[in-house]
């Protein structure tokens, strides 16, 4: 069993040396390879499987490769030791890395479709691995929201379907701005914005490993890499989108710090970044937003992979309060942990760093108030904000955790896959910025300016320190507000279920059905259990109860 793990994850990481290799020659001889295979042809219309390489496919699926093969050598021993199914786990991350590959080298919509599907379909099989009550909830929420950005796609393919091809990038929709609308549909479905936000806190029911790959680097990155590709149309609704992102970037934010959940906290935080992406793509900062989406897929995963080994020795505790003292007893995990909480800060010289850095200068330049500007460098505090939480909780506090528990660094597989990404969280930002070569203009600011980003890094941080020792429950009604994602959740469901009842009923009833027999059989099972044993362990309390209301009957 472990063999097989081993064996893709050599095969994954050759894989993305080759990638990486040939986007590098891409870039440097400014070459674009396209492959067309005609499948079909009918009168006009000709089916077309098409596969794009260039600098951007090949370094993207490089990253993505490479993520892969450390979550595999990672889930080697944790899922291994977890479950006995693991194959089957091993299957679904290759389909998954299969239908990745799809969406990130076509640049034709009907062979997008394929791997969009896929990934829309794998996804919802990895978040329901486990098979429980909340699982299987949080997998349909997150595959009907999804379903609206296939809606979209299809949508746009049957209204190329007047341009004889399905090619978009040999395309100008400037007179068409239904196809652009639909396209960012999509990408805002599959990126997880407002306000299709709340099924990737909802998917964090799926195993550390999945959230590593699948709700850090891929999966919620491919819409932001669509409309990469489809900037040369991102002429119309420019400002209205990017204030979505902006929304995105602090609403996340404000969740994240009044989360204790830590891979929820981890999953805001990544909601942030892509709020980020989607900002700078809007604001026509492309290159800065494609280089932010190689740096952030390396923290990010590293940071869902030290979260998974501290939920493994805890004992499948995911609660932030526990977590004390894990610097005595997982040093090297801890390290790591911190090291990409400061990457993912902006702290200088990380990976972080150099791309987060960049996209906040490059704002002043866009032509916007005052206003935005300030909400890009709010954000960037409040990102400190809880990344300092996350530092408190498992540094500074006290062990809280049961004192029993074993806990030890041990140099198998899923600290080898720690240790290799944290390696890359620290240099790979820099090595990126000297390798690609990007259009990056000279950017000359005032000092005051080029300081106020490391101002704010301070402030967030020290507001983090400050919060920690602040008693919520005097803001109990805001911290139920944020933590609840503003009832985001509630809004969507109740605007389903009055949709369903309204024009729907038979739907309805099946649903209602659903939830009082077969969906919560095992519910209502468990809570008459509880109640005979609570029966049977109070035996002598029952019958003088018994006893009592017997004699008061008789009176």
């Amino acid at each position: 069993m472990f063999n097989k793990y081993l064996v893709w994850f050599f095969n994954l990481l050759i894989l993305s040396m080759i990638s990486f290799y040939f986007g590098l020659y891409f870039m440097m001889k400014n070459l674009c390879l396209f492959m067309e295979y005609t499948v079909i042809c009918m009168n006009s219309l000709n089916f077309y499987y098409v596969l794009i390489f260039d600098f951007k496919s090949m370094l993207f699926l490089s990253i993505v490769l490479f993520i892969s093969s450390m979550v595999i050598l990672y889930s080697s021993f944790y899922m291994g030791y977890y479950s006995v199914s693991s194959n089957r786990f091993l299957y679904l991350v290759l389909l998954f890395i299969f239908s990745m590959f799809l969406m990130i080298m076509s640049p034709n919509l009907i062979s997008i479709l394929l791997g969009w599907d896929g990934l829309g379909l794998v996804s919802y099989c990895l978040v329901i691995y486990y098979s429980s009550l909340t699982s299987n909830l949080s997998g349909m929420i997150t595959c009907l929201t999804n379903r609206l950005g296939d809606i979209g796609i299809l949508i746009c393919i049957g209204w190329m379907m007047s341009f004889g091809g399905w090619n978009f990038i040999f395309y100008n929709f400037y007179f068409n701005n239904q196809i652009f609308f639909l396209m960012v549909l999509s990408a805002f479905t599959k990126s997880a914005q407002i306000p299709f936000s709340c099924w990737l806190p909802a998917a964090m029911a799926a195993p550390t490993p999945v959230s590593s790959l699948v709700h850090s680097s891929t999966l919620v990155t491919a819409g932001v890499y669509m409309l990469i590709r489809f900037f040369d149309n991102l002429i119309v609704f420019n400002y209205f989108f990017m204030l979505m992102g902006l929304f995105t970037m602090i609403f996340s934010s404000l969740c994240a710090n009044y989360e204790f959940d830590l891979k929820k906290i981890i999953a805001f935080s990544t909601l942030s970044q892509l709020g980020l992406m989607m900002t700078s793509v809007f604001l026509g900062l492309v290159d800065y937003s494609f280089f932010h989406l190689l740096t952030h897929a390396m923290f990010k995963s590293l940071l869902f992979l030290c979260s998974g080994v501290f939920i493994f020795f805890y004992l499948d505790n995911q609660d932030i309060r526990f977590l004390g003292g894990c610097c005595n007893f997982l040093p090297l995990t801890s390290c790591c942990f911190n090291i990409s909480n400061m990457a993912l800060c902006g702290i200088p010289f990380l990976s972080g760093f150099y791309s987060s850095d960049l996209i906040i200068e490059m704002s002043f330049f866009s032509g916007f108030n005052c206003v935005i500007i300030l909400i890009f460098y709010f954000s960037l505090g409040l990102t400190c904000c809880y990344s300092f939480r996350l530092i408190y909780y498992s540094l500074a506090s006290n062990f809280n955790f049961s004192p029993l528990n074993c806990m030890s660094d041990e140099f198998n597989f899923m600290g080898m896959g720690v240790l290799i990404m944290s390696f890359f969280s620290t240099s790979f930002g820099c090595m990126l910025n000297w390798l690609m070569n990007l259009d990056l203009t000279w950017v000359f600011l005032p000092m005051w300016i080029s300081v106020l980003s490391l101002f704010f890094v301070v402030v967030g941080l020290w507001i983090g320190f400050e919060l920690n020792s602040f008693n919520y429950l005097n803001l109990l009604d805001y911290y139920f507000f944020n933590s609840n994602m503003w009832f985001m959740l509630g809004y969507s469901m109740f605007v389903i279920d009055t949709f369903f009842s309204l024009f729907f009923n038979y739907y309805s009833v099946l649903f209602w059905g659903e939830f009082y027999l077969t969906l919560n059989f095992n519910y209502y099972l468990s809570l008459l259990s509880n109640f005979f044993q609570l029966y049977l362990n109070n035996t002598i309390k029952v019958f003088m109860l018994s006893y009592l209301l017997w004699f008061l009957f008789l009176l």
